[in-house]
């Protein structure tokens, strides 16, 4: 009972403590906002109403009335290189950077932020050595795994793959598995430069340790069976491909000509065309299709490609195999037809050609030609090998 009243004579100095605590603070933060220019809350307003040109005329008064605020200039900095003004960012981050004792002095951790960012806007620029040079700074910092991802885009632009694995490999346990997509992809190029060169056992290396990062790469397969072609072993090239229907199906086209190709070469064309017609009814593709009736005309004569065209159309009816299959009714047409049915086939070929496109699953960005790296995003493998029909009147 005694230790019950002790609390409810306590409770009301607690109380108050916290209310003077909280005045305090009060007090502190609206010191601290008036001390801040006008300039510097229109420009938050300016970008709260998305209107960056507006935001960033005040910032740039608010830093000349104040040149103290280290902050603002991160975000005025950040601005510009939104903007594409990488000169002007640069100049305010190395202004950040070399600051001296006429101006407040950075805490370590900010002129590490200011190096990175100078770093960042480098990049940006494309002055590639300077970008190198800040990040390699930066190293065994606490900016390490940021300047570890930045060097190994650095080294991706470069084409330094060696020096990109071992960026990617020296990623801390948390993020390295993340890149094992990547690093496998680098081993591909560094494998595809080696056979350019006709190192094929060096090639070979490169692809086994492009598989041990990343066993469902269908790049390093599709390698391994032209270094198995180029090697004269025709049997070996053909159970690496048929290994990409366990991998990804999806990037059955990529391999399908070599396939068929590699079937010729070791006399077993029926064999090869019997392999791809189920890969057809199996994994459904206009590309896989191309391929499919091209090789069945060649062996079996237009009739049989036209009855595989129409098969495949009933089956998945699209824009580009119904022009798939007035090139095969085309081909077996009487002559008094051939020429309405190539009118039409032209007038429906012209129109598929501008609305088939490969896309990438990251940013969208389109094109007529397979990438493994995206040309706008930089991902890699975001282009499903897979055509898409995008109605749309741009050439």
């Amino acid at each position: 009972m005694e230790i019950e009243l002790w609390w409810l004579l306590a409770l009301p100095l607690f109380f108050g403590l916290g209310w003077v605590a909280a005045r305090i603070d009060i007090e502190h933060v609206i010191r601290e906002s008036r001390a801040l220019p006008r300039s510097y809350f229109k420009g938050l307003n300016f970008l709260l109403n998305e209107q960056p040109d507006r935001a960033i005329e005040a910032f740039i008064e608010a830093a000349r009335i104040d040149p103290e605020t280290v902050e603002l200039h991160f975000a005025l900095g950040s601005l510009f290189r939104r903007r594409g003004e990488t000169d002007r960012a640069i100049r305010v981050h190395q202004n950040l950077v070399e600051r001296d004792g006429t101006l407040t002095e950075l805490t370590d951790e900010q002129r590490l932020h200011a190096l990175s960012e100078l770093g960042q806007d480098y990049l940006k620029a494309g002055l590639l050595d300077r970008a190198e040079e800040i990040f390699q700074k930066l190293r065994s910092t606490s900016r390490d795994e940021e300047a570890l991802r930045a060097l190994i885009e650095i080294y991706q632009q470069e084409k330094e793959w060696a020096k990109a694995i071992a960026m990617a490999d020296a990623l801390p346990d948390h993020a390295d598995h993340m890149w094992q997509k990547e690093i496998a992809q680098f081993r591909c190029e560094l494998a595809s430069s080696e056979l350019l060169h006709g190192h094929a056992a060096e090639a070979r290396g490169q692809l086994a340790e492009a598989l041990k990062a990343n066993r469902k790469c269908v790049r390093a397969t599709l390698l391994e069976g032209e270094t198995a072609v180029a090697a004269g072993d025709l049997a070996a090239a053909i159970e690496a491909w048929k290994r990409i229907e366990q991998q990804s199906p999806v990037y059955l086209s990529l391999a399908a000509e070599k396939l068929m190709e590699a079937h010729r070469q070791a006399g077993q064309a029926e064999q090869g065309l019997q392999l791809l017609r189920g890969y057809l009814e199996r994994h459904p593709s206009l590309d896989l299709l191309d391929t499919a009736f091209r090789a069945e005309s060649e062996q079996n004569g237009p009739e049989a490609a036209h009855q595989l065209v129409r098969a495949e159309l009933t089956r998945n009816p699209t824009l580009l195999g119904l022009d798939k299959l007035l090139e095969a009714q085309v081909l077996v047409a009487p002559p008094e037809r051939r020429a309405e049915l190539e009118l039409v086939r032209n007038l429906i070929h012209n129109h598929t050609r501008r609305v088939a496109r490969y896309r990438c699953d990251h940013c969208g960005f389109k094109a007529r030609q397979f990438h493994w790296r995206c040309p706008a995003c930089g991902k890699w493998e975001t282009y499903p090998p897979k055509r898409t029909e995008e109605f749309d009147l741009t050439p």
